[in-house]
């Protein structure tokens, strides 16, 4: 078997991403995020500021996405494995993936930086979505 990755689906999974977090932190949950990290409603980053967070987010989620298609991929070297259906393969290691690498995150972040169960909430409910997103882009390319 041949181990190998999809680079068009790593593309438009960075490119989803990208617009969920945007979705995710604007539209849906800015002002309660906003409330909840303590900073002020009113104050708007630089321009500077915008370019550089949302190039370090690109990046991210390139990173992020090209980790998860080499997991993906490398799962499918398991017995069996051929014989589950995308979605289920999705559904699994999104659910997986988050449950043991980003709640632990989380969960710290609530007793050490004093984050609220609100941003547990807005900030794992973004991870997951994002990992299920990505999962499903990259298990169903064919």
């Amino acid at each position: 078997m041949e181990f190998k990755v999809n680079i068009a689906a790593i593309s438009v999974a960075v490119v989803v991403n990208f617009i969920l977090i945007f979705v995710w932190y604007t539209t849906l949950f800015m002002k309660i995020w906003v409330k909840e990290m303590g900073y002020d409603p009113n104050t708007r980053p630089d321009g500077k500021t915008m370019a550089k967070g949302m190039a370090f987010t690109v990046i991210g989620n390139f990173l992020f996405t090209w980790v998860l298609a080499w997991t993906l991929a490398g799962w499918q070297f398991i017995p069996g494995a051929r014989e589950i259906s995308p979605l289920t393969n999705a559904l699994n290691s999104a659910f997986f993936l988050w449950l043991g690498f980003y709640v632990p995150v989380h969960l710290s972040a609530i007793v050490w930086e004093k984050k609220s169960w609100k941003l547990f909430a807005i900030d794992g409910g973004y991870h997951f979505v994002s990992l299920l997103v990505s999962a499903l882009i990259l298990t169903n390319w064919v």
